[in-house]
């Protein structure tokens, strides 16, 4: 960690947290570097996300919903999808 960093307590359960080193043993880092990327990742402004950090799905459907005040959800997804196969 470099100076400017802090010191963050979480209460997890304890198959998660086993379940954290073993992940974290396997990829050679430490959990406190991969929870700090993946909050570096998740605080991203959206036209910063990668196309390669996205599942083909979610990458398909990345911003289709951008600018709905109030929103259906389910009504949204099912209108792309019968658009999409039309």
């Amino acid at each position: 960690m470099h100076s400017s960093s802090a010191k963050l307590t979480l209460s997890l359960d304890k198959k998660t947290i086993e379940n954290a080193k073993r992940y974290a043993q396997k990829r050679g880092k430490s959990i406190s570097r991969i929870v700090q990327d993946y909050l570096s990742s998740i605080s991203k402004n959206d036209s910063q996300v990668s196309s390669q950090t996205l599942g083909p799905v979610t990458q398909e459907l990345h911003g289709v919903l951008k600018g709905k005040i109030s929103l259906d959800y389910k009504l949204e997804i099912a209108d792309y999808i019968e658009k999409k196969y039309k």
